[in-house]
């Protein structure tokens, strides 16, 4: 190691505070024009600048940082820009480092990045007539520089020797370059090649930093953002865990966490950062001052156990395992540090392994075999409840079992015999809608936050009722047999399941599932022998009136019986002996418009949708009217002179409503032409 290097420590703060920055230079003193290229656009073009271009180049080899980027952005920036003669005399005052090219470590390279940053004002491009004399101005590497007008401009560093500016008001078009004979060091360089911030005065990062076994413990430090606090007065007092321990801690989390870099969300950095402060006491504590009992650290509201063991102690967290003190009174400035051989760990990071050992709800449903045809039934539906239900959640789901499933299937009837029979849109949307109705999103509720007749509402919109009895909790649907919950709380990864011996039903899914059960208007005339000759007069009317009844409708029908047909044969005489005489084209319009006289389109009216003396528009074109009389029976009147009888109401069909009436209704156009 160089000797400019020795004091590690002094390189935390610079990996954090100057990751993303750089500069620019000159050397020679030939006037420089105003150009509209940016800062390090316009130190390429000039040869008196290209130590500092080289220097740039050669600090953005250590991953993370990009000076060049940084100063080819929009800025505005002011770079004080040393010349190459300036560079030259740097290099000769450093021990072991001829050229930029000897800074070939991330350690070295974190060195020349401070130097350069210390060049850079963010923000501004002060212009020399900005400039006046005392001013002070804060450098992206975290130091002031200080301007002294004394004929020519110079500019104080940390050191005796000022430099000059001799060239200023470099216009680029991010910024303003000012070119100076001399390269700027910021106190913290100086202290660095002095020596000077022996480890013993050091702060507890600088102790972390200076000592190997930590390393791990330093990088975690960086990335959770806590140099500054633990670099501050205090005291602290820090049960520092080694890498060994470290690395034990990534092995107990698996594949996932390899390393400190695989914390890498929001939520992880979180966690790293919850676990750190868990291990800092805010008080300086020495070995001969410990004690058995408990002791608050800087997690809010989370403790460590200091427990007597032998004539030591050791550390307790919310694990299972202690840690072992392996070091102890290693003093800061700031406070105290003991190594131990354990990450401590608080609940909330306990909670968090336990999280990652989980499976997600639909990985638990696919890993337990009396949940398959859950799993099947989430795929069948093609309606994205595996990705959702795979999501973050949380979510709660009351999981039926394959004997639920079957139970179903049974109850639905020949036409569904397993779960693949769902194959139309129509059927798919019922089987969303019954998995959703078993989904509560947004919580995970286990037993103990269930409470007796408590309602909650599911994905599907409808509600499911708690009912907490003696022998266990059941589930209340739409129905009138509640599920049974055979096994609680089966933790995921995000959300709970509780398994029920019953596939759950909202309203929604029985209405639909009764519409489906439901035949067509038609379909109901074929299968209901008192109608065959109404069946027979729609095939024989040849009008597509059987296609047209068994459409989506919704109509209502008054359906002659077969007397009420056979009657209105009588009435037509001799030639009409059966509805197969009705053979010519004139008679088929004629039956068409008896027929059409008894269909009512774009409404499914039951009993209680009719009134006395209603009157009603028919397909036909003409009106019905309704009578009821005082004993509810509902007589409906045509064109003649006698109405006809609801023999049977409200015969609901997947397209509308059928009454049965004991006559065949006659509009005034068909008695018209019969006389």
């Amino acid at each position: 190691m160089k000797k400019m290097l020795r004091l590690r420590n002094f390189l935390l703060l610079l990996t954090v505070t100057m990751i993303t920055w750089s500069c620019s230079d000159d050397d020679d003193v030939e006037p420089l024009t105003i150009n509209e290229t940016t800062i390090v656009e316009t130190a390429q073009a000039e040869d008196a600048l290209s130590s500092l271009v080289s220097a740039l180049t050669t600090a953005d080899n250590s991953e993370g940082t990009d000076l060049v980027g940084t100063l080819n952005s929009n800025g505005p920036f002011t770079v004080f820009a040393p010349t190459n003669d300036a560079f030259t005399a740097l290099l000769n005052q450093l021990d072991d480092f001829e050229s930029l090219s000897d800074f070939d470590t991330d350690e070295e390279r974190a060195i020349l990045t401070s130097i350069l940053t210390y060049h850079v004002v963010a923000g501004v491009a002060a212009s020399s007539s900005d400039l006046t004399n005392g001013m002070m101005v804060t450098t992206v590497q975290g130091e002031d520089l200080t301007i002294n007008i004394d004929g020519d401009v110079f500019v104080e560093d940390a050191t005796e020797v000022n430099a000059k500016v001799v060239i200023a008001d470099v216009e680029a078009s991010n910024g303003v370059v000012h070119v100076i004979d001399k390269v700027l060091l910021p106190q913290a360089i100086i202290d660095a090649l002095n020596g000077e911030e022996d480890i013993e005065n050091g702060t507890l990062v600088d102790i972390v930093v200076a000592t190997e076994p930590l390393s791990l413990l330093e990088a975690a430090v960086i990335k959770a953002d806590l140099v500054a606090t633990l670099s501050s007065d205090g005291p602290f007092t820090v049960f520092a865990p080694t890498d060994d321990a470290f690395v034990a801690l990534l092995d107990v989390l698996g594949d996932d966490y390899n390393s400190l870099d695989d914390f890498d969300t929001d939520e992880e950095i979180a966690l790293l950062k919850n676990i750190l402060l868990f291990h800092v006491v805010a008080a300086e504590v020495k070995s001969t001052d410990l004690a058995a009992g408990e002791v608050a650290t800087a997690l809010e509201n989370n403790s460590v156990d200091i427990i007597a063991s032998g004539d030591s102690f050791v550390i307790g967290d919310a694990s299972d395992t202690n840690a072992n003190i392996t070091g102890v009174d290693i003093m800061a400035s700031n406070g105290i540090a003991h190594t131990i051989d354990k990450v401590l760990l608080p609940q909330a990071a306990i909670d968090f392994v336990t999280s990652l050992r989980l499976k997600t709800i639909v990985d638990t449903a696919v890993a337990t075999d009396d949940l398959s045809l859950l799993v099947d039934a989430l795929v069948q539906a093609d309606a994205g409840l595996v990705a959702t239900l795979n999501g973050s959640g949380p979510f709660t789901v009351f999981a039926p079992t394959n004997d639920a499933f079957a139970a179903l299937l049974d109850s639905l009837g020949d036409d569904f015999n397993n779960l693949s029979d769902f194959d139309t849109e129509e059927e798919k949307a019922l089987l969303t809608k019954v998995l959703t109705y078993h989904v509560i999103s947004g919580t995970a509720a286990f037993s103990t936050d269930l409470n007796n007749n408590q309602a909650i509402e599911t994905i599907q919109g409808e509600n499911i009722t708690v009912i907490l009895t003696d022998n266990g909790v059941e589930i209340m649907d739409a129905t009138a047999t509640n599920a049974n919950v055979a096994l609680a709380d089966v933790a995921a990864s995000n959300g709970v399941v509780h398994v029920i011996d019953k596939v759950i039903l909202p309203q929604e899914v029985l209405d639909m599932l009764s519409a489906m059960s439901l035949k067509s208007i038609v379909e109901i005339a074929v299968e209901t022998d008192d109608l065959s000759l109404l069946v027979d007069a729609l095939v024989q009317a040849d009008a597509g009136l059987v296609e047209t009844l068994n459409g989506a409708g919704p109509f209502t029908v008054f359906a002659p019986t077969n007397d009420a047909f056979a009657t209105l044969l009588d009435t037509l005489g001799e030639e009409y002996t059966s509805l197969a005489d009705f053979d010519t084209e004139t008679e088929k319009e004629l039956l068409v418009s008896i027929l059409t006289y008894h269909v009512v389109s774009g409404t499914a009216a039951f009993s209680t949708d009719l009134s006395d003396g209603q009157s009603i528009a028919t397909f036909q074109g003409e009106n019905i009217g309704v009578n009821i009389k005082e004993n509810g029976a509902v007589h409906i009147e045509d064109a003649s002179e006698n109405n006809a009888s609801v023999v049977m109401a409200d015969v609901e069909a997947s397209n509308g409503v059928v009454h049965v009436i004991n006559k065949v209704l006659l509009p005034q156009v068909v008695i018209d032409a019969l006389h």
